[in-house]
């Protein structure tokens, strides 16, 4: 899981909101004196020694927290699975045998066997939220565009998100208070006053998610819609239509696809036996994307993300984060790739329209392995992701009081 890792690799300050935690960086972002290495060997040999170390990283060291190590990620941070070709599979601390999802691998796996207490992470079109729910943590991405991106190697820009893992929402808490207040960031561009304002007690579950999970996790979701309603603190839920999510998934892919080739493209050809299979399977497609392909799948987009942001303008939506528990190592081929277009049609909604999305772990679902936690997703309106973690907890606390 580690790339790079010391006793701590880099001190943070003394005092502060988050002294005492230790960090796990996903090895996409620079750090002075070391070089990124993306998740591939010849990548990082080609790499040189940053001379800067990015916002992101610098807020949890201003904070009191220390940098514990550079932590692996999926090739490029184009996978969801959490195997690396190059340097194998991460564990998975919540459920042994099975992949530890990606492409925040490295970080999410070092959080969830106790190697530190913060993942920082980024989040194209589930990398934080999908790791997250396979290991049992919880996992923020935050409202595109919050926190800045200088300093990080890109997947796709209009999708790329930094955010955080944790074991409990209680660590959680503390770094978003930290990291997105003025107090605590030099690096977040904006927050939006309603940050600090409680996000309404009333949730959406979108009926075409719940068509898309596999059995066991539809009955333990529904188990915790009954629970929640018996609460004494019983929020207001309703189903909704949000259409057809592969209307979501087959245009997002096309722009991810056409962004991600024109950051890496050159590298990629300059290197054609550099990568595992299917990562190389992802860029080849990604090569023959044309310019009329990826501005028609745009316009796709656009009212999408139009629609997903008018339904929490007045409530959060509420699912499951993905189709099932994390499936097993040993799982290859169509399996993995079922299980990937499945779980990317589920994510892809918050992530087009930009929106903080939340995997608090709350179901626990039979598999093959024994049970596995399976994550149950928030997503707000933008700018509120502070509020979003509160509350999160709020339904925790209900589901566990009821």
């Amino acid at each position: 899981m580690w790339r790079t890792v010391g006793d701590p690799l880099w001190q943070g300050a003394w005092e502060g909101p988050l002294r005492g935690l230790t960090v796990a960086v996903k090895d996409l972002f620079a750090i002075k004196g070391y070089r990124v290495g993306a998740g591939n060997p010849a990548y990082l040999d080609d790499a040189r020694p940053e001379t800067t170390t990015t916002a992101a990283v610098t807020d949890l060291l201003r904070g009191g927290a220390s940098l514990r190590g550079i932590a692996r990620t999926d090739e490029f941070a184009y996978s969801i699975a959490g195997d690396n070709a190059h340097y194998g599979t991460p564990p998975n601390g919540a459920l042994p045998g099975a992949l530890p999802g990606g492409s925040s691998s490295g970080p999410a796996s070092a959080v969830a066997t106790g190697q530190a207490e913060i993942g920082l992470a980024t989040d194209t079109a589930g990398s934080i939220r999908v790791p997250a729910s396979y290991q049992g943590l919880w996992g923020l991405r935050t409202t595109h565009g919050l926190v800045p991106r200088q300093g990080l190697l890109p997947l796709a820009q209009s999708f790329d998100t930094i955010g955080w893992l944790a074991r409990d929402s209680d660590t959680l808490q503390r770094v978003v208070d930290w990291c997105l207040s003025y107090d605590g960031s030099e690096s977040t561009e904006n927050v939006l006053g309603e940050s600090d304002a409680d996000l309404p007690w009333r949730f959406l579950v979108p009926e075409e998610v719940l068509a898309a999970v596999e059995p066991e996790t539809r009955v333990a979701f529904d188990g915790l819609l009954e629970l929640l309603g018996a609460s004494p603190d019983a929020p207001s839920i309703d189903s909704v239509s949000i259409g057809d999510l592969d209307e979501y998934f087959v245009p997002f892919r096309t722009v991810q696809g056409a962004e991600a080739w024109r950051n890496n493209g050159e590298w990629v050809t300059a290197h054609p036996d550099a990568l595992g299979p299917a990562v190389a399977e992802r860029f080849r497609i990604a090569s023959g994307i044309s310019s009329e392909e990826e501005a028609a799948a745009r316009r796709a987009l656009e009212p999408l993300a139009d629609g997903i942001r008018a339904l929490v303008g007045t409530h959060v939506l509420l699912m499951p984060t993905v189709p099932g528990p994390a499936p097993m190592r040993t799982a290859v081929g169509e399996r993995i790739d079922t299980v990937r277009t499945a779980t990317l049609r589920m994510t892809t909604p918050a992530a087009l329209a930009g929106l903080p999305s939340l995997s608090a772990p709350l179901l626990t679902v039979p598999s093959r392995l024994g049970p596995g936690p399976v994550g149950v997703c928030l997503t707000s309106r933008a700018g509120t992701d502070i509020a979003l973690v509160r509350l999160a907890r709020r339904l925790a606390d209900a589901v566990a009081a009821s």
